[in-house]
């Protein structure tokens, strides 16, 4: 696992709100504790099924994790440390993929069209809330999280697996048929779900579905990804073990660091962390 090198003077983000406080993970006992947290959530609650390795740990975890930063909301009730971690994102850069050899994304993507954009862009991933936490203040915070990295490195472009529950995807037919006909990229961003995996997203024609219905039955992050200006790619992919059908959603981070940028010039602005 690469060092991990945020002390409190040069840490990318920091910021509390309230008994919540966000950062990026600084020590491998509090990586464990985000991993923790995605098995109960994953595994536990969506059923995912785990590796044998996976299960006898009780964390979710793949190789990826050693090269991302990973992003944790702390209820500071209960500490600072890996004890109080409740919520977490992992997030990857283009250095950070090239040292893991690709992004995850791209198991299931062509992201040709992402690689070849000239800036910095990010993979977000493995975002989950404890039971208890998940709230509108919660999200919040790790929107305000994501905006100050993104600020702090220069991303231009965000992009990752979004999720709904299920492995059917006619039962899905509307939202994924809202998504294509309503959300689909432009084509210089377009990611394309690999041949093998590829599930026509087109299920039913622009009048087969009501899109008011088939938005409010999509999950929350990834209304908050199309509330930023998010699109998503061409084609869904099934996941057998994290019992899911995926999108690619794909968010230019303008709109991000321009609502985050007006937050903070509020005077009413939430305070900075201690010390």
């Amino acid at each position: 696992m690469e060092a991990r090198q945020h002390g409190s003077e040069t840490r990318p983000m920091d910021a509390v709100s309230g008994n919540l406080h966000i950062r990026l993970a600084e020590s491998e006992a509090e990586v464990f504790a985000s991993e923790r947290l995605r098995y109960q959530v994953f595994v536990e609650e969506m059923k995912a099924k785990p590796t044998p390795e996976q299960q006898a740990a009780g964390r979710e975890f793949d190789l990826y994790d050693d090269y991302a930063d990973h992003l944790l909301v702390f209820d500071r009730n209960l500490g600072d440390g890996p004890e109080a971690v409740i919520g977490t994102y992992r997030l990857m850069r283009r250095d950070q993929a090239g040292r893991a050899g690709q992004f995850y994304t791209a198991d299931e993507y062509d992201i040709g069209a992402l690689l070849a954009y000239d800036g910095e862009i990010m993979e977000l991933g493995r975002s989950c809330v404890a039971s208890g936490y998940r709230t509108g203040s919660t999200m919040q915070i790790l929107w305000r999280g994501i905006a100050e990295y993104v600020l702090h490195f220069d991303v231009k472009v965000m992009f990752g697996c979004g999720s709904m529950h299920g492995t059917d995807p006619d039962s899905l037919a509307e939202q994924l048929a809202y998504l294509h006909h309503y959300h689909l990229a432009p084509p210089a961003l377009r990611p394309v779900a690999l041949e093998s995996r590829y599930v026509d997203m087109n299920r039913l024609p622009p009048d087969g579905f009501h899109p008011r219905r088939a938005l409010a039955k999509l999950p929350p992050l990834l209304k908050g990804y199309l509330r930023l200006g998010g699109f998503v790619g061409d084609g869904a992919v099934v996941d057998h073990e994290f019992n899911t059908t995926d999108v690619c959603v794909v968010v230019k981070t303008e709109l991000v660091t321009e609502r985050y940028v007006r937050h903070l010039t509020r005077e009413d602005q939430p305070g900075r962390p201690e010390g």
